[in-house]
């Protein structure tokens, strides 16, 4: 419990630092290059992913026998963060023009619903799945 826990804890550290570089790039994109804040989500979200990606896979899942390959779990985060990204740009969308709250407090709120019930799911069960240790090297291991 403890483990995952800390696992846990490191996995929400990686995705805050990818998702302050993304909040920051779009906030630039938008404020300062007038790039529409929807267009904005996708370029700084790219950059958020690959700093996500690099901490989770050498950080917070570092500890772990992975099953699958690095060429793999690439193509599984990417298909992850692609989704996330649309559901975050369409989610901000959404909540900015049916409520009229500024862009950068809708992103927040989505973000944060999207990070705990899709991005993290996914990512700790699917892109970065553990071996399971066969009885053997259990056994043996103690």
């Amino acid at each position: 419990m403890r483990k995952a826990l800390l696992t846990f804890g490191k996995a929400q550290v990686a995705a805050l630092s990818g998702g302050l570089s993304d909040y920051a790039i779009m906030i630039a994109l938008t404020e300062v290059f007038l790039v529409k804040y929807t267009i904005s989500i996708v370029f700084s979200g790219i950059v958020g992913a690959a700093i996500n990606f690099s901490l989770n896979r050498r950080w917070a899942f570092s500890n772990e026998d992975f099953q699958s390959s690095l060429r793999s779990q690439i193509v599984k985060f990417s298909i992850v963060i692609g989704g996330s990204v649309l559901l975050k740009s369409a989610g901000t969308y959404l909540l900015t023009e049916t409520t009229g709250l500024d862009y950068k407090v809708s992103r927040v709120a989505v973000d944060l619903l999207i990070s705990y019930s899709f991005n993290y799911p996914l990512i700790r069960y699917w892109v970065f799945k553990r071996v399971k240790p066969d009885l053997e090297s259990v056994i043996f291991a103690q």
